[in-house]
């Protein structure tokens, strides 16, 4: 290979290179945009789940139903393929959210019950 020949492929090389790492943040700048979008997103659920628990403890209902959480989750599944996405993934990621506001819900009953002494609040 010529001396002009290697240069010139070192000059593409470099040109690539930052066109990749310019393609690369931009990506990176939509994914941290997503991430915030997720987390607002997520807190703003976790505000309607909070009302939900407190209803829930005031009228002694159950923490957990697991009739609304079987029918979220195949809902989700189904979504989750709709949009492409991985339904074990949607699953995993709605257990996991379901889990958290179940815990929640029992600290709010638990919580209700101390203050009130009777579970009908």
């Amino acid at each position: 290979m010529s001396e002009g020949t290697a240069a010139a492929a070192g000059d593409a090389a470099r040109v690539a290179d930052e066109a990749a790492r310019e393609r690369l943040l931009h990506l990176r700048s939509s994914i941290d945009n997503l991430d915030a979008a997720l987390v607002h997103l997520l807190a703003e659920r976790f505000k309607c789940t909070q009302q939900v628990g407190e209803l829930k403890a005031r009228h002694s209902l159950p923490p957990a139903d697991p009739a609304r959480e079987a029918a979220q989750i195949e809902r989700l599944r189904t979504l989750a393929a709709d949009a492409r996405l991985d339904p074990a993934f949607a699953e995993k990621f709605l257990n996991f959210i379901i889990s958290e506001v179940v815990r929640h819900h029992r600290a709010i009953a638990d919580r209700t019950l101390e203050e009130t002494g009777n579970p009908e609040g």
